[in-house]
């Protein structure tokens, strides 16, 4: 299995313009909802407010859609790291003790391992990883024992 890590990232795909347009739309039509609920709907269940909570509501929700808008497009421009990085030749710390089969703990992750000699490996014992299957790695000892 090739290691991934070593790949750049793919530029995103994201069509700015489109979604500015699109989302103009949208918010040009929440506006129109927003004036449509002051004007037509409060006055039916006899609620009056005044034009100045109207204005404050709306200006309200550009300030939340111009935000949410920033924050889409920064989530979409984020580049996409194809693959994931193969753990294969990294060293970690058996969690469980390998006899020969157990978790190891690797880059802050926990993993089920065997190990590749058979035998026993202890908790603490440090470990590289030789291959991977599936989920499952196959790990040797750093230091084997004398």
């Amino acid at each position: 299995m090739p290691n991934t890590s070593s790949r750049k990232p793919v530029p995103p795909k994201s069509n700015l313009v489109g979604r500015l347009i699109i989302g103009v739309i949208r918010l040009a039509l929440e506006l129109l909802a927003i004036y449509a609920v002051w004007r037509w709907l409060l006055p039916e269940v006899d609620i009056e407010l005044p034009f100045f909570l109207l204005v404050l509501a709306m200006v309200a929700w550009v300030s939340f859609s111009m935000f949410r808008f920033v924050l889409a497009t920064r989530a979409l421009n984020t580049p996409e790291t194809p693959g994931l990085p193969s753990p294969v030749g990294s060293v970690g710390r058996v969690q469980t003790p390998l006899a020969p089969q157990g978790t190891v703990r690797i880059k802050g992750e926990t993993w089920p391992a065997i190990l590749v000699e058979g035998g026993r490996a202890e908790v603490g014992d440090e470990v590289t990883v030789m291959d991977m299957d599936g989920l499952r790695l196959t790990v040797r000892p750093v230091h084997p024992a004398e």
